[in-house]
């Protein structure tokens, strides 16, 4: 088994980091990411090979090829969480809802939302990786959300050893489902602080406190090492490739086509994984990235320009897009055009709050990826158009019709895969809206919906509204640090 060694997206020194590395300590020189320093390539022969294979074997081949090294028994372990997900033949299934239209069903999991998909097995990963090391530190695992990530972080590692976990959200950012999932959990190495400010304000002060060297110098004296759950770790990523090469290969197994993978998209994580399944040959023909109001994603792949200066982030009715700084673009910049011009870019943003691809990088951009973007009027439109025909989707599902649309009208006939990243349980007042049941708040529209579609209501989210609060500070952006030191 050959051994992949992990590069800084911006340069530096790389010593022998191994995917174990990475995991534990996400962070890279220059404030950059770890990524994978190269990829292995398939052709048909295993692409018809692979095809055959269930889930779990899949998981473990490409984690195999891909030289990740997580030890037999590990692996396996970490597979068997998915086992809790409503499909135990497949955390991800595939629904046809057109004859072009594919959904991948991600939000299988614990907390009803894709999140689930990596951090389900992340955490055993992370907490096994610390047993092999027999690790004299604690850790310490920041995440910052904007309703998904959270939930599915504190699920993942609530009450494992040696492990403590500080989740950020911004304070009114989220649906009062995603905010109960995170504020009503039980545990004791868990703290939850909602934040002042809006999900790039979050993700900025996790990459600020990963680079703090007073604060970090503070975890040491208490005999903690920092890490992180967010999407800046690797170990998120590896298992986000998986379900996007799965879904190519059951559909290229009925008819030989290559697909078109939509995905709703925030901080890119999602679409990364598609794109190194594209990269790797499996059958995608372009990642197609769908977003809403917040539209930098849209406007950058379709112009090459990424610009942030003069724009305030709108809240939609698909908040877990309404991101402006888009982490995991960097690591797409790199594979395509090399560390010292990744480089470039991310510290023009940093400086001036844009960049610019030349033209021939555009062009190489839109070889990968084409993009959309849509209102949320357009939004609960398509809510409403697909209840009618017996699919109930969630707001960051229905703004992905909008790319569906674009691919049938340029390429009539084509199939695509289009990722349902939450459930309609978690956006339930959303959907009473577009559905014309009312302006209702969260358990009412969970009940109105349900009664008038005939369709359950998962009993981990009926459940929320039964249990108290518990993390129910709301913090200014700067009490952070402090507060965190005062609660270790």
């Amino acid at each position: 088994m050959h051994t992949q060694y992990f590069t800084g997206t911006r340069g530096g020194q790389n010593l022998g980091i191994t995917f174990k590395n990475t995991v534990l300590s996400p962070g890279a020189s220059f404030g950059g990411l770890y990524t994978l320093e190269k990829l292995p390539k398939f052709d048909s022969d295993d692409i018809k090979e692979f095809s055959t294979l269930s889930y779990e074997e899949l998981t473990r081949i490409i984690f195999n090829k891909l030289g990740l090294n997580v030890e037999r028994d590990l692996l396996h372990e970490a597979l068997q969480l998915y086992q809790k997900f409503d499909d135990k033949t497949s955390p991800a299934p595939l629904y046809s809802m057109t004859p072009y239209l594919y959904v991948q069903k991600l939000y299988c999991g614990p907390t009803r939302a894709f999140k689930d998909m990596a951090l389900q097995p992340f955490g055993e990963i992370f907490s096994g990786f610390l047993h092999e090391n027999k690790h004299s530190n604690d850790y310490l695992i920041l995440v910052a959300t904007s309703g998904d990530t959270g939930p599915a972080t504190l699920q993942s590692f609530a009450n494992r050893p040696n492990i403590k976990v500080v989740c950020i959200y911004p304070s009114g950012g989220t649906s009062d489902v995603q905010r109960l999932q995170m504020t009503t959990i039980n545990a004791d190495n868990i703290a939850v602080f909602g934040i002042k400010g809006d999900f790039d304000d979050t993700q900025n002060l996790l990459k600020e406190l990963l680079k703090d060297v007073q604060f970090n110098a503070s975890l040491r004296s208490k005999n903690i090492s920092l890490s992180a759950a967010n999407s800046v770790n690797f170990g998120r990523i590896a298992f986000q490739i998986i379900y996007h090469i799965y879904a190519s290969l059951q559909i290229h197994k009925i008819n030989g086509e290559n697909v078109h993978t939509i995905v709703p998209s925030g901080n890119f994580g999602n679409a990364l994984g598609a794109f190194y399944a594209k990269q790797m040959g499996f059958p995608i023909e372009r990642i197609w990235i769908a977003s809403n109001a917040n539209n930098v994603l849209a406007d950058f792949i379709n112009t090459g320009i990424y610009d942030i200066s003069n724009r305030n982030l709108v809240k939609t009715n698909s908040p877990a897009m309404d991101i402006l700084k888009s982490s995991n673009v960097e690591r797409m910049l790199f594979e395509l055009f090399s560390y010292s011009r990744t480089r470039e870019f991310m510290e023009s943003l940093d400086e001036n709050g844009k960049y610019a691809l030349n033209k021939e990088e555009l062009i190489w951009v839109q070889r990968y990826f084409g993009a959309t973007s849509c209102d949320d009027t357009y939004c609960l439109e398509m809510i409403k158009k697909y209840a009618k025909k017996g699919y109930i989707i969630d707001p960051h599902t229905a703004c992905g019709i909008k790319a569906y649309e674009t691919i049938q009208a340029k390429y009539p006939n084509s199939k695509c895969v289009l990722c349902s990243t939450a459930e309609w349980t978690k956006f339930a007042p959303t959907l009473a809206k577009a559905l014309e049941l009312g302006d209702l708040k969260d358990k009412e529209a969970l009940e109105a919906i349900s009664k008038a579609y005939n369709i359950p209501i998962p009993r981990q989210i009926v459940s929320l509204f039964n249990q108290p609060e518990i993390h129910s500070a709301v913090i200014e952006k700067q009490e952070l640090r402090d507060c965190i030191l005062q609660w270790l």
